[in-house]
């Protein structure tokens, strides 16, 4: 039977599979492995760049984005002038390159920002058509072979040692559709276009090419072919008609952009199958350059004296569904256990606890690696309901109960990949709230060593010394916290019964109330590293709750649940990723992953429909 599930009030049909950039955007995808939801969300835009020294039209280019070549062209420093002027692209701005030989307009040119080929072309004069062809290295410009048929506005692809050229226009009013081949020494004729016409413009390789727009009928157009390496076939038209215009990608994955006569701001995409609209350029252009991807494009150029840059991004995200997932077991049903609170789900240190069947205690200490746990050298201490904070290699437990006589404890172990005494914290108890760094620690609340008493002390850790602070507003215990030493905000505790649903923040200073919780969540578990940004999950009270909340500095807000009902877990990691094991009162000792949303656009509620 298929499951169904609603996404802001939006049924969708359940997969097992997880999107790529290459699925269609804007679906949403959800995988019953993992129970996360996801969908992929594309960002498409022209920006402005620096624009070429010298402005022109009709030009050659070469490369990519950030490594581009404008090559020869035409331009009007006061009466219409052929240069021969080549410059280069790094990413940043343009500076000047070693010259053509042979100064030329309306030739074509391809390959990369160290090695192209550009041949034919519009000298200056009657105008006359070329047959020259250049080779480009690096550093200069040298003459090859000439083409076969002498002809400007020639469309070209592939690369400096493996091309072909196509159509243009020959002397006088004619037209061609000859193709020609290059492989790296010679020049060779054939196979021809369908079409004769000029003012078409290529992309691709020498074997896998597309020719778009020409001006045969006399006005633009949107008359597309194929290359497949052994001859021409005519495909789906591009929406607009265009010549003279700019293009970048391959024979299947490519956008044009501009055209002539008139200047247009327009872009289209072509998949191997249908074109596509995409953001226009905010420059509307003429005869203008451009080369790179489907979506890292560089457009530059435009008639008749104008260097104006832009360039075109496209990035894909992936956006994922925040959701508890399933991740390796730990080792035993340990509840009130300790914790790197400032942890990774990748990197993350537990230790301590209690077994179920009475009060026991013990010493272990275990490593999560995103996949798995293992075992570390042992605590000197047996105990359990101790606190924790730190990272998975730099972690301090402190605290708790000792058995047999279940003692409230002030001893304190620091974890450097072993477990050592440190020295003691001034107050001695259990039910400890901490969160911060080896060096920087925080340790609030707690429940003194003569139950049921509460305290609100608030004690600082530099690595070696406890230093007393401002105590909290109230007295609690159960209250477990997130952040640094310096911006830290605790949740749940009790009793009171209030004290489940309360929050508080420390600046480093001063104590403040934070928003009040929806649900319970004395002895929960929270991840974060700040007080504006964290999670709290579950909690002890009663038969123990899945209810996770999410808080962003003012409120608290609802996040999808735990798969498992627990309280006095371990818990490291932040708001957007993290791990939560053991805890009780049903004494598990699964693990969940928590994966956090990525964007707002993410699934806050999910429901079953």
């Amino acid at each position: 039977m298929t499951t169904y599930r609603k996404i802001h009030g939006r049924s969708i049909q359940a997969v097992t599979t997880d999107p790529s950039e290459s699925v269609a955007e804007g679906q949403v995808w959800y995988n019953t492995s993992s129970d996360t939801f996801k969908s992929v969300v594309a960002s498409e835009a022209w920006s402005s760049a620096s624009p070429l020294s010298t402005g022109r039209s009709i030009l050659g280019r070469a490369g990519t984005q950030t490594t581009a070549l404008a090559i020869g062209g035409y331009f009007y420093p006061g009466s219409p002038e052929v240069t021969t002027n080549v410059e280069e692209y790094n990413g940043s701005g343009w500076s000047e390159g070693p010259n053509l030989n042979v100064a030329r307009y309306g030739a074509q040119s391809d390959g990369t920002s160290t090695s192209a080929l550009i041949a034919g072309g519009i000298s200056p004069g009657s105008p006359e058509m070329k047959n020259n062809s250049e080779e480009w290295d690096g550093s200069s410009w040298t003459a090859t072979p000439n083409i076969n048929t002498a002809r400007g506005y020639v469309g070209h692809a592939g690369t400096s040692t493996a091309s072909i050229i196509f159509a243009g226009r020959l002397p006088g009013p004619a037209t061609s559709n000859a193709g020609e081949s290059w492989n790296g020494s010679s020049w060779t004729s054939g196979p021809n276009l369908n079409v004769s016409d000029w003012g078409r413009y290529g992309g691709g390789t020498s074997t896998a090419a597309l020719s778009t727009g020409n001006s045969s009928s006399g006005s633009p157009n949107g008359l597309t072919e194929e290359w497949d390496g052994s001859s021409w076939t005519a495909v789906n038209q591009q929406s607009a008609g265009r010549a003279f215009r700019a293009q970048a990608g391959t024979q299947t994955d490519c956008i044009v952009f501009g055209s002539n006569s008139p200047a247009i701001t327009t872009t289209e995409a072509y998949d191997g199958t249908n074109w596509s609209s995409k953001p226009s350029m905010a420059t509307a252009r003429n005869n203008a350059g451009g080369t790179g991807t489907s979506s890292a494009a560089l457009c530059f150029a435009n008639a008749p004296n104008n260097g104006i840059t832009e360039e075109f991004n496209k990035t894909a995200n992936v956006i994922t569904g925040a959701a508890f997932a399933s991740g390796g077991v730990y080792p035993a049903q340990y509840y009130g256990l300790g914790s790197s609170t400032n942890g990774t789900q990748n990197a993350a240190l537990g230790f301590a606890g209690n077994y179920p069947g009475g009060f026991t205690g013990n010493t272990t200490s275990n490593e999560y690696n995103g996949s798995s746990w293992t075992a570390t050298p042992a605590m000197s201490t047996a105990r359990a309901y101790l606190a924790g904070f730190g990272t998975s290699t730099a972690a301090v437990g402190l605290g708790g109960l000792v058995p047999p006589g279940a003692t409230g404890s002030n001893a304190v172990e620091e974890f450097t990949g072993s477990w050592t005494a440190g020295n003691t914290i001034p107050q001695a108890g259990w039910n400890q709230g901490a969160c911060g760094t080896l060096t920087a620690g925080l340790v609030a609340f707690g429940t003194n060593p003569a139950y049921p008493g509460q305290y609100a002390l608030t004690f600082e850790y530099d690595g070696t010394n406890w230093t007393a602070a401002n105590a909290g507003p109230t007295a609690t215990n159960d209250s477990k916290g997130m952040g640094v030493q310096t911006s830290a905000l605790f949740a749940g505790g009790g009793p009171p019964t209030a004290e489940a649903k309360a929050s508080y923040e420390y600046d480093g200073t001063n104590w403040t109330a934070g928003g009040t919780l929806a649900n319970e969540h004395k002895a929960g578990g929270t991840l974060g590293t700040s007080k504006d940004a964290g999670i709290v999950a579950g909690g002890h009270t009663g038969s123990g709750t899945n209810a996770v909340e999410g808080y962003d500095g003012t409120a608290w807000s609802t996040r999808p649940s735990l798969s498992t009902s627990r309280g006095r877990m371990g818990m490291s990691g932040t708001e957007s990723s993290g791990v939560v094991f053991g805890g009780n009162p049903s004494a598990t000792n699964a693990t969940e992953e928590w994966t956090g949303e990525t964007s707002t656009l993410n699934v806050k509620t999910l429901t079953q429909s």
